[in-house]
């Protein structure tokens, strides 16, 4: 068995004329709790799919312990649970009986899936419900519920691709306390698709994609830093213009990203105050502040995450 629970080579895949994935290359650890940054329409559905299976890349490979999603897809679905975005529950059945159905995908039956299903019931709270139909839960509840279908047959790597769409706070941090537990106590590797910052930040380690490329690869703390200590951000109807004069008249580097200037500097305070006897009247606004996982995105991909959905439309 391969000691990496993910490895994606260079894996390119396209519909027609569209790019989805650009040669993309990453390594999952096993045990990891491994994030994919982006928008919507950037590249991670895909890129699940090709890892579950579902879809034969364009060119490169895609491994889930040493088997190939592609040559070899017995081994990986059985090593494989997946959550997609919406539950993929029948409403018209009880919590019990979707787990039923889907533990006979598997090859379960008789004592050892009717021992499964109370065990996943249990650890997710549910066994209280495990009678009622899934369309009479909350959104939260359908979500522990999909979470335990998932993990049914005991899988050793657990796909979430936008696990937490449509739930409210309150429902999403304790959905992500029960993955919390599941890593603690059963040691589950997980890839997680999102575009939100604050489930990013909660990964290991963080992958930009965007636009079907990886762009950026590191642990949130060291992507952060890679920024500098602290960066400075101009706001400026000129950034081309401004960019070119500062780095003339300071020496320093300044990034054009979008309306914005970004610049990191030890000093930054200090610097901010140059700039604005230099070139005050080119300055709309600006912000001294430690760089965040947003400010990663915005200068690795060029934009904010929620401006994702207009640049990819108009991209295409």
């Amino acid at each position: 068995m391969s000691e990496r629970a993910v490895q994606i080579e260079k894996l390119t895949h396209r519909y027609g004329e569209t790019v989805a994935l650009q040669d993309v290359s990453f390594e999952v650890a096993p045990g990891a709790l491994f994030g994919l940054l982006g928008p919507n329409g950037g590249g991670k559905t895909t890129l699940f799919r090709a890892l579950s299976t579902l879809l034969r890349p364009s060119e490169g490979t895609a491994r889930v312990f040493g088997f190939d999603a592609s040559a070899q897809q017995a081994e990986v679905r059985r090593r494989l649970g997946v959550i997609f975005q919406q539950p993929a529950l029948d409403d018209e059945l009880t919590v019990r009986e979707n787990l039923g159905f889907h533990g006979a995908l598997y090859g379960l039956k008789g004592r050892t899936l009717k021992e499964r299903i109370n065990a996943v019931l249990d650890g997710f709270g549910l066994a209280a419900r495990a009678s009622d139909r899934v369309k009479t839960l909350s959104g939260g509840l359908q979500r522990r519920a999909d979470l335990a279908r998932g993990l049914l047959h005991a899988p050793a790597l657990l796909l979430l691709d936008e696990p937490t769409t449509g739930l409210d706070p309150v429902a999403r941090r304790a959905f992500w306390q029960s993955l919390t537990r599941l890593r603690r106590e059963e040691g589950t590797t997980m890839l997680v698709a999102t575009h939100l910052l604050e489930e990013a930040e909660a990964c290991d380690v963080v992958g930009i994609l965007d636009r079907g490329r990886l762009v950026a690869l590191g642990t949130p703390e060291a992507l952060k830093t890679a920024l500098g200590g602290e960066t400075l951000w101009l706001e400026t109807p000129d950034p081309e213009g401004l960019r070119d004069r500062i780095q003339a008249q300071f020496g320093v580097e300044a990034r054009v990203r979008g309306a914005r200037l970004q610049i990191s500097h030890p000093e930054a305070p200090a610097l901010l105050a140059s700039l604005y006897e230099a070139f005050g009247c080119q300055i709309e606004s600006a912000t001294v502040r430690k760089p965040s996982l947003e400010d990663v995105f915005l200068v690795h991909a060029g934009y904010r995450l929620d401006e994702g959905a207009a640049v990819l439309t108009e991209a295409r």
